[in-house]
């Protein structure tokens, strides 16, 4: 099968690759000319000799999608298909299959997990749109996916597959967040010598084993205590649509949502809102503050309580509880 591809960064240069594999042609088109098989959009359209052409959209969300999906248009027509296979927000999708519909084209959108792996083990697959263009395009989902019955599903119409990935997302920042909480009590813990040897264990035979403890794993046998990485975290953004649907739907998320909330912490080189828990804390019961340094300004303690009489009081001493 013939399939037009825009965008060949680190996901859609390794779908070009594992399409071509299984016996598709593929002409990619990136603004990068050493990676692009064609100057340009209307070059790329133009090599597509099968009927209907088929045009994979790998970009960022956004702006870029849009000017994208905009000119792909002019150069489409009647019984075409285009899939968004980015990140785009659910919430755009109706209004790029409308747009698309009005000259004809058929519009699916596409949620890809599977990251820099997915050229070896495959991308798991999302999709929203007409039953009928998503059967056309079938050959090309089967190549894309893992082997075996799971890995794709047509979860619904226009917006369904975007949406299915975010919430996937969602669920993915809370496990991670999960499984980073237990390794800090873990390491924190005088008792537990053999840290990484305890996720190692737990590869197999627990109701907690999954690819991201494989990938922690891996993480600690490069590093064991992670000592030559920062603690912060980017959110790509799912995370914040998981929540904000979440709040619109009327859904109670709290895990998703605190995990989110600690990513913006972690990005924060000095927590406000740390800063004045911490104020309280020592003005309600005398717990002590670490002051920032350079600092001559003196911490004022407030009344301490009965039970926090023994308790350290000055700046320069943290409290251990």
């Amino acid at each position: 099968m013939q399939l037009g591809l825009i965008g060949l960064g680190k996901m859609g240069g390794n779908m070009r690759e594992r399409l071509r594999r299984a016996g598709h042609t593929v002409v990619g088109f990136d603004t990068n000319q050493e990676i692009s098989d064609a100057t340009d959009q209307a070059d790329m359209v133009a090599q597509l000799t099968d009927s209907p052409r088929v045009v994979w959209v790998m970009v960022p969300a956004g702006k870029i999608t849009d000017k994208v999906l905009e000119e792909l248009a002019t150069h489409l027509g009647e019984g075409d298909i285009v899939i968004d296979g980015g990140n785009s927000p659910y919430t755009d999708d109706a209004r790029h299959a409308e747009h698309l519909g009005s000259k004809g084209i058929h519009f699916i959108d596409c949620g890809v997990s599977g990251g820099v792996w997915g050229l070896e083990n495959g991308y798991a697959l999302m999709c929203g749109g007409p039953e009928e263009a998503v059967e056309t395009v079938m050959p090309i989902f089967e190549a894309l996916k893992p082997e075996g019955d799971f890995g794709f599903v047509h979860a619904g119409d226009a917006g369904a597959g975007h949406f299915a990935k975010m919430v996937h997302n969602g669920i993915e920042y809370g496990l991670m967040q999960a499984y980073a909480e237990g390794w800090e009590l873990l390491e924190k813990a005088g008792i537990v010598t053999h840290v990484p040897e305890v996720f190692e264990s737990w590869r197999e035979g627990t109701v907690i084993r999954s690819w991201l403890l494989d990938l922690m794993v891996r993480a600690m046998d490069a590093d064991p205590h992670l000592a030559a990485i920062e603690g912060y975290a980017a959110d790509s953004g799912e995370g914040r649509w998981t929540v904000n649907a979440a709040v619109d739907l009327g859904v109670p998320v709290p895990t998703i949502s605190a995990a989110l909330f600690a990513r913006f912490v972690s990005q924060q080189e000095d927590s406000p809102t740390m800063k004045m828990v911490a104020a309280m804390r020592n003005q309600f019961g005398g717990h002590a503050v670490r002051a920032e340094e350079p600092s001559d300004v003196s911490v004022p303690v407030g009344d301490a309580s009965p039970q926090d009489a023994g308790a350290a009081t000055t700046a320069e001493v943290a409290n251990p509880n």
